[in-house]
């Protein structure tokens, strides 16, 4: 199924990178592999959590990329089990690549990997320009009615 987004190009500014992403998705573009299993956690109200499902995965086997507005995750075993026989392999620690669409202000705030999860900490840090913020309206001219302090 294809939307038409055009239409509301014409109403919006600045939502073209949604609309892209809406597209991306609905065309399945960005068809994710289920490997590893990860959960996505809201925290607090701008606070969020990313759990992955890493074990087998060291912290040198891993690699966390934050650039424009995607969070990579990339995890690749570099110890080889030289001398073993492993006559089963249950635990899967194949190489894997997780991209994560970050919406604007949020960074992440840091990463702990702890009992085979990696846990990535968000935050969304909404500059003070990016506010909201009561505008003062003039009176003919006369005197400037004070804004209120929210």
């Amino acid at each position: 199924m294809r939307i038409d987004f055009s239409p509301l190009y014409r109403n919006t500014v600045g939502f073209d990178r949604l609309f892209s992403l809406i597209d991306q998705v609905s065309n399945g573009e960005t068809a994710q592999p289920t490997y590893p299993p990860y959960n996505i956690e809201r925290t607090s109200e701008n606070d969020y959590r990313i759990t992955l499902a890493v074990a087998g995965f060291g912290e040198g086997d891993l690699t966390l990329e934050s650039k424009e507005n995607t969070l990579t995750i990339k995890g690749e075993r570099k110890d080889v089990e030289e001398g073993r026989e492993v006559l089963y392999r249950g635990i899967a620690a194949r190489a894997f690549e997780r991209r994560f669409q970050l919406a604007d202000f949020v960074v992440v705030k840091g990463a702990t990997l702890a009992n085979g999860l990696l846990h990535v900490d968000l935050v969304r840090e909404i500059p003070e320009a990016k506010k909201p913020r009561q505008i003062p309206i003039a009176n003919g001219g006369a005197k400037q009615i004070e804004a209120a302090a929210a």
